[in-house]
């Protein structure tokens, strides 16, 4: 999929010119806008995003901004580079390092449950965890899982397909949590997903049934719209549901293993 992106005819960029410049890699750690209904989450990505992408909206933080000559500017402080090198002692850590822990900490279940109203209401802030490096690794980890989940493995489920009759089948997009099955139309279910893949939530649901919900046929509310420009049909995209599936599968149960690691 391809943007084309410009200040003259995208609406609402508000601060992505200084944050995204085609041609060089940079990351943002996408966390939800404040006063969010939903529980604090976070995700990560390397492309523009939409600022809704988030039940409540989201806030985006990147690794480097840029000024207005296109100069690459770290947007982690040096004051900021300072504190984290003092308290633990070591000059070897840098402004990436901070960058990584951060979405570790962000992740970490037990900073989730005591900041809950925090994060709620207010920016989230930062504890100095023992083991600074480790909190890194967990970080680069998951960044490097929700950035690439489109070219992660696919987990190996179980597709059972019925014979299929001289007809479209109608698609369903359940999930049954309680027995590791996804109902995908009449005829295809995918079984075998471990019960740690829904455990991976964004919000209110987990990332698979995110992803069932975005397939979904629905109905346009305006006649018009239904009548002449409703053209989605799950069918077209079946297979392309169902990699996608397998591959945010994998995602899932490796980053809940790395939660629970920072848990234990």
């Amino acid at each position: 999929m391809s943007l084309y992106f410009d200040k003259h005819f995208n609406g609402m960029t508000y601060q992505w010119f200084n944050l995204y410049k085609d041609g060089e890699q940079n990351k943002y750690i996408i966390i939800p806008g404040m006063a969010s209904p939903k529980d604090f989450h976070s995700m990560a990505s390397s492309n523009v995003v939409v600022l809704n992408c988030l039940p409540a909206g989201c806030q985006c933080l990147p690794l480097y901004r840029y000024d207005k000559e296109g100069n690459r500017i770290e947007n982690i402080t040096d004051w900021g580079l300072v504190e984290f090198q003092n308290h633990y002692s070591d000059t070897t850590i840098t402004k990436e390092d901070i960058f990584h822990y951060t979405y570790a900490v962000l992740h970490n279940p037990a900073y989730r449950t005591k900041y809950e109203l925090n994060l709620k209401r207010e920016f989230p802030r930062l504890p100095f965890y023992d083991d600074f490096h480790q909190w890194v690794n967990w970080g680069k980890q998951l960044m490097d899982l929700h950035i690439n989940y489109e070219t992660v493995a696919p987990y190996s489920l179980n597709r059972i397909d019925l014979p299929l009759e001289d007809k479209t089948p109608k698609p369903k997009l359940k999930a049954g949590k309680d027995t590791g099955i996804i109902t995908l139309d009449e005829v295809t279910t995918l079984a075998g997903i471990p019960k740690t893949a829904w455990e991976y939530r964004l919000g209110n649901r987990s990332a698979l049934e995110w992803i069932l919900d975005q397939y979904k046929e629905k109905k346009p509310k305006d006649p018009t719209i239904a009548a002449k420009f409703n053209t989605y049909r799950f069918a077209d995209y079946k297979e392309h549901v169902i990699a996608l599936l397998q591959r945010v599968c994998t995602v899932s149960v490796a980053t809940m293993e790395i939660v629970q690691q920072m848990d234990s």
